[in-house]
């Protein structure tokens, strides 16, 4: 995809990177991007044994890798060092994954703040929506 070199914004190894693939950017104010899991992801061994299961609390990492892509790519702001998640509110999980599965995640930036930023997002299986977080960022 054309953004792909977009993720390289993102401070995390590839061990811990959520997102595949950029689908869409409106640089600055929102976009998707998807992640496939693999299955050979390590912490799904204990997660559960015999019956993998993608966990809530990397469904919200991955809205805030994407919302913090998004940021760094606003034309309006310079990029933030050390961006990184400082608050969670309104996280719900509604839903499971498996392996196998490839999840849309999409987000939009609603306010910036200084070094502040917040960031609404989701996280679907096909059609259907398994989690969704407001979530702020912040930067030096």
């Amino acid at each position: 995809m054309p953004f792909d070199q977009e993720l390289l914004s993102l401070p995390h190894g590839p061990e811990f990177r959520f997102l595949s693939e950029m689908i869409a950017l409106e640089r600055g104010v929102s976009g998707s991007a998807s992640y496939t899991i693999t299955g050979d992801e390590p912490f799904l061994k204990g997660h559960f044994p015999e019956q993998p299961m993608w966990p809530g609390v990397i469904m919200i990492e991955s809205i805030a890798q994407l919302g913090g892509v998004i940021a760094q790519s606003d034309p309006a702001h310079p990029t933030l060092d050390d961006m990184r998640l400082t608050s969670v509110r309104n996280a719900k999980i509604l839903g499971t994954a498996f392996p196998g599965t490839v999840l849309t995640i999409e987000a939009t930036v609603e306010g910036r703040m200084g070094n502040l930023i917040q960031v609404k997002g989701t996280v679907s299986d096909a059609d259907t929506k398994i989690a969704e977080a407001t979530i702020m960022l912040s930067g030096t």
